[in-house]
């Protein structure tokens, strides 16, 4: 799929990962749908990019605000042939920590947006995707998950978000395969240790130290490099049902 054909809805798109891959589809000549609950990023962000943005307040785990939505978008634009999952939350809380025993509810939360929410998206998406006219390749769609190096080497601490984005790795390859007789390609990201919205309260001390741990570059990633790489995706047909590590080589220690 060219970049400059792309309609995504992106959701978290109003800060971060989601907002830099906004900005480049848009930079490209695209069009974006932000999915999100902060009504002020959003406008900023239509504000910036004008009237080839659509900001619609969403919660990723309600079937009619995502049905809602995405009718919305369809509306405004005609179809929707991509997306970009970006929203999610993060909490660090230890089975057995210093206050008693992790919250069940603390950790139902966590995976109910960023992994039922998620999958929540795709479906709904899907269903719109699936009437889309195929181009050349016999492509529909293209569907773009984010995942985490936590999936894999979750930290102490991490056992609620370690879970959430360990589903979307495992379901990343049933839906492409299921998918794929539809024209719509399924592939997810695992970021590593990238510069976003979470690192934010930390000192400039702390997030340099963290950088530090990252064979190449010994850094934090850059929004804007995520988003080179959904670009990558959008345009390469080849790239179906795996998930991508984005890491500079970083293995995470326990803790």
């Amino acid at each position: 799929m060219e970049i400059q054909e792309t309609i995504a809805v992106v959701t978290g798109g109003a800060s971060g990962l989601g907002a830099a891959s906004v900005r480049n589809i848009i930079q490209k000549g695209g069009k974006a749908v932000i999915f999100d609950l902060s009504e002020e990023n959003g406008a900023k962000m239509v504000q910036e990019l004008g009237e080839s943005v659509l900001f619609i307040k969403t919660d990723v785990t309600s079937e009619d605000s995502v049905s809602v939505a995405l009718d919305e978008g369809v509306k405004k634009f005609g179809s929707i042939n991509t997306v970009i999952n970006c929203a999610g939350i993060a909490i660090a809380e230890k089975v057995i920590g210093r206050k008693g025993i992790h919250e069940l509810k603390a950790f139902s939360n966590v995976v109910q947006i960023n992994l039922v929410g998620t999958f929540n998206v795709i479906r709904l998406a899907a269903e719109k995707m699936v009437e889309n006219e195929p181009n050349q390749e016999g492509e529909r769609g293209v569907i773009i998950n984010t995942a985490s190096v936590a999936a894999f080497e979750g930290q102490i601490g991490q056992a609620a978000y370690s879970a959430s984005k360990g589903g979307i790795v495992g379901m990343t390859l049933p839906i492409a395969r299921e998918l794929a007789i539809k024209g719509i390609r399924v592939v997810s990201i695992a970021p590593g240790l990238f510069h976003t919205p979470m690192f934010d309260s930390l000192p400039e001390e702390a997030r340099t130290s963290l950088g530090k741990t990252v064979p190449f570059p010994s850094r934090l990633g850059y929004p804007e490099e995520y988003a080179k790489l959904t670009e990558s995706i959008i345009t390469n047909p080849m790239l179906n049902g795996e998930t991508i590590r984005l890491d500079g080589a970083i293995r995470m220690s326990p803790r």
